[in-house]
């Protein structure tokens, strides 16, 4: 005979699974709503049990006065004006207090935790371990809770932050000592995060702290800054000790500034800004171009000829915007010009025991974006290679209150001459995915931070002098003009254009401002030799014969 099948209702499983998660369900929901009843009945309970134990260790003869006084309490409490409501609240009260939860708050990591603790102290072992240490903290098998002093985890149990002590004996002090224990740390606690590493070399402590991801909502605007003040971007609270309100639309909050300091009195006058194509670069360029119109003039080189500064064409206080190596040289001579001019008037004005003429004291911004670019361009075309015009700012730039940002690829990094390398080595950025090995090329030291498993537009690192380096952030600053960016961004950039003052396509009326200039002292530097054309600079307009 064929067997016949079992019941549906006892073969399926999925029912019997969905009614274990109703019931489940049901008792949760029951418990939450009977919870107040459920501490009144247990505080009632545990009362009625210390009354019960306090008449058993009355003595007999104390019975009977208790007795009278407890009825005489009951009376008293009957008789008067709301005195039962009130005795009523009274006893919940009471019942409510003594029922309440009374057991101990969980203390030291659960299980999980305690294992994922466990992990790391083994993962350790074979770095911190010694062999002639009498006591030593890290042993096969041994106790982690000796060197992990403090630890925190998240809501997921993960590993938030855990201070550790290493032995003495461990060499701290070689980078790539701390390399292989950063390494090894940043494995097992979790990947896709970042992490800080603060080395204690006179403690002998470690602590690994999970930093929270950099905003990069931040447009740009207005930022309330002192004079020669630039905010490169935004960083860590920790890693700065100063705050600047920003504002989305109606919100104000305070973020934590990366804050360049430029002028006559820095220690970093010109900056260099690597990155990777895509990471950010001529946005950060973009925004220090923004700030700077504000109390100085600004002239740009496009050396990818992108037209990324186009909006700024023709602005009040942009100079000039060249993207054609015949251009770039024009503008590039009258800035080393400009800058000899500034520092011998301003030498003759001290001569005098003056102050230093107006025009020299406002500040001079060049802004040039991959100048490789047009190096090669200029040779192909047999000119001069226009990074070598750059000398003069870079070297006395601080005296004439001229500020030189060179950003480039780090493809092209070769590329860059031996001036600009030179004179920039005390501010620099580095946006984008890099090596450690660039990274400590670049910047003269590696940060105490883990790279970012997806890095963002602007985001990267930056190191002003012999300080430390800071993860940094640069503002949203998208080229108003690219239809891809977002429309709040783009109107954020719009509104900090100062007005145009010249039509496009069209050359102001003013008196034109010539590049080589006839000197009206002794002593002033002359037209260079063999050089007898002049190129006009119409307020905003491009020199003549710049092309593109």
């Amino acid at each position: 005979m064929a067997r016949r099948p079992l019941p549906r209702i006892l073969t399926d499983r999925a029912p019997l699974t969905r009614g274990r998660e109703l019931a489940r369900t049901a008792a949760d929901g029951a418990g939450d709503i009977f919870h107040p009843l459920i501490t009144l009945s247990r505080g009632l309970r545990r009362l009625a049990v210390s009354a019960g134990q306090r008449w058993r260790a009355t003595p007999q003869e104390r019975r009977a006065p208790m007795c009278f006084l407890t009825g005489a309490c009951i009376l008293a409490v009957a008789l008067a004006p709301y005195g039962p409501l009130l005795g009523l609240l009274t006893v919940m009260g009471a019942a409510a207090w003594a029922g309440r939860d009374r057991s101990p708050a969980p203390t030291g990591p659960g299980e999980a935790e305690s294992a994922r603790l466990r992990v790391l102290y083994e993962a350790l072992v074979p770095y911190f371990a010694g062999d002639g240490d009498p006591e030593p903290l890290y042993t096969y098998g041994g106790d982690w809770a000796a060197p992990f002093e403090a630890y925190a985890f998240d809501d997921d149990g993960r590993i938030e932050q855990l201070h550790l002590r290493y032995p003495a004996y461990f060499t701290d002090g070689e980078p790539a000592a701390r390399a292989r224990i950063e390494q090894v740390l940043h494995a097992k606690a979790g990947r896709g995060r970042e992490y800080r590493f603060d080395w204690d070399e006179e403690a002998n402590t470690l602590t690994l702290t999970v930093l929270e991801a950099l905003p990069t909502d931040i447009t740009a605007q207005r930022f309330v800054t002192g004079p020669g003040e630039t905010v490169l971007g935004f960083t860590d609270p920790e890693s700065v000790q100063r705050t600047l309100p920003v504002t989305d639309g109606e919100v104000t909050w305070d973020e934590p500034p990366v804050v360049w300091r430029s002028g006559a009195r820095s220690t970093e006058p010109h900056l260099l800004v690597l990155g990777q194509p895509g990471s950010g670069t001529t946005t950060l360029l973009r925004s220090l171009a923004l700030q700077a119109l504000l109390h100085g003039d600004v002239l740009i080189i496009d050396g990818g000829g992108t037209g990324e500064f186009g909006a700024l064409a023709g602005r009040a206080g942009v100079l000039g915007v060249e993207s054609g190596p015949s251009g770039a040289l024009a503008t590039l001579a009258w800035a080393a010009q400009e800058t000899e001019r500034r520092l011998l008037a301003t030498s003759r004005a001290r001569q005098a025991g003056e102050p230093a003429p107006d025009d020299t004291r406002r500040p001079l911004w060049i802004l040039a974006d991959r100048p490789t670019a047009l190096t090669h361009l200029a040779a192909a075309e047999g000119h001069d290679d226009p990074q070598r015009l750059l000398q003069v700012p870079l070297r006395h730039g601080r005296a004439a209150q001229v500020t030189v940002v060179v950003a480039e690829q780090f493809d092209n990094a070769d590329l860059l001459s031996d001036p600009v390398r030179v004179h920039t080595t005390r501010a620099r950025v580095v946006l984008g995915p890099a090596a450690p090995d660039a990274l400590r090329m670049v910047l003269g030291a590696e940060p105490h931070t883990t790279p970012t498993p997806v890095v963002p537009p602007g985001r990267g690192y930056a190191r002003l002098g012999a300080g430390p380096v800071l993860r940094l952030q640069v503002p949203a600053t998208p080229d108003p003009h690219d239809e891809t960016a977002g429309e709040a961004e783009r109107r954020a950039v719009l509104a900090l254009l100062p007005e145009r003052t010249v039509p496009a396509g069209e050359r102001s009326a003013g008196r034109p401002v010539r590049m080589t200039k006839t000197p009206p002292h002794p002593g002033e530097a002359a037209q260079p030799p063999g050089r007898t054309d002049a190129y006009p600079v119409h307020g905003t307009v491009r020199a003549a014969g710049a092309e593109g």
